[in-house]
């Protein structure tokens, strides 16, 4: 009894180790499927095109804007580079989103989400790996931009030093806890929720105070507004190029918020990942 019982907990031991071996993180996992999306990318011209034409068309058109502004008032000639700095961060909190959203879409577009889900890759390996993408896309987008700010506008984002490395990780980090909860939303409802990838970011655009600060709002909306983590990063930016006042604190509540965001997106994702494998939505990517 005592051997069979002895036999049965090495069976259970085994069992169990070889389960976390299976569930480990592979970073090889990670940089195949990195490998496989920046393929994808570098082979084709118009999407490496579309990823710096929105930002340069938008960086000129407000650019151009602020330059007649601040020409014509006071106060946007004290206030040098707002509208800019506004177009540049909100663009590295879209663009981070849609860049992330892309990849993933891009398996859609190609029946192969129900391969990838039936190979070895965890979805944390998955995440990752469009998390990386997601930086990849907005560096071919953003740096280009940045450069040409300064060119036309004399607008140096890179001068902004430790504050746009705060600006940066914040906004990121709400990108992706926003892609990750889209992503959720498609393998349950499939393409016919390919819109939210394309839209959902816009709806943060009159909370988040990017052009104009939070005061302007009404005081039971500002409530709303000081919920989302980019509103500290907006009014962070403001302080800075207005009144060279770097807002630390803002930068740690920001954080702060991003993590619970993150958080939640990601249980989000696990829940409608769980949904999706029980009524069988993974091999139903159509609309």
């Amino acid at each position: 009894m005592a051997d069979a019982a002895f036999r049965g907990y090495e069976r259970a031991m085994i069992e169990i180790m070889s389960a976390c071996v299976q569930m480990r993180f592979s970073f090889r996992r990670v940089g195949a499927m990195v490998r496989r999306y920046w393929y994808l990318l570098s082979s084709s011209w118009p999407r490496v095109l579309d990823l710096v034409y929105w930002p340069t068309v938008q960086m000129l058109m407000w650019g151009f804007l602020q330059l007649y502004v601040s020409q014509n008032a006071g106060f946007f000639a004290r206030a040098s580079g707002v509208f800019i700095g506004s177009v540049l961060l909100w663009d590295i909190l879209f663009r981070g989103q849609l860049g992330f959203s892309i990849s993933f879409l891009e398996e859609m577009y190609a029946r192969n989400l129900c391969n990838i889900m039936m190979s070895p890759l965890r979805p944390t390996e998955f995440i990752a790996a469009l998390t990386i993408m997601s930086l990849v896309r907005l560096s071919i987008g953003m740096i280009p931009v940045s450069l040409l700010a300064i060119a036309f506008f004399g607008f140096n984002l890179w001068s902004l030093g430790f504050a746009l490395a705060a600006f940066f990780a914040n906004l990121i980090l709400t990108s992706w806890s926003v892609g990750i909860f889209v992503a959720g939303l498609l393998l349950r409802n499939g393409l016919g929720a390919e819109s939210m990838a394309w839209t959902i970011m816009f709806l943060f655009l009159p909370l988040t105070c990017v052009y104009y600060p939070v005061a302007v709002l009404p005081g039971w909306l500002q409530h709303v507004a000081w919920l989302l983590p980019p509103t500290y990063v907006f009014e962070g930016m403001r302080a800075l190029l207005i009144d060279h006042v770097f807002r630390g604190d803002l930068m740690i509540e920001a954080l702060a918020f991003n993590l619970l965001l993150f958080a939640l997106a990601a249980i989000a994702f696990a829940m409608l990942l769980r949904s999706a494998r029980e009524h069988g939505t993974l091999l139903q990517t159509g609309e």
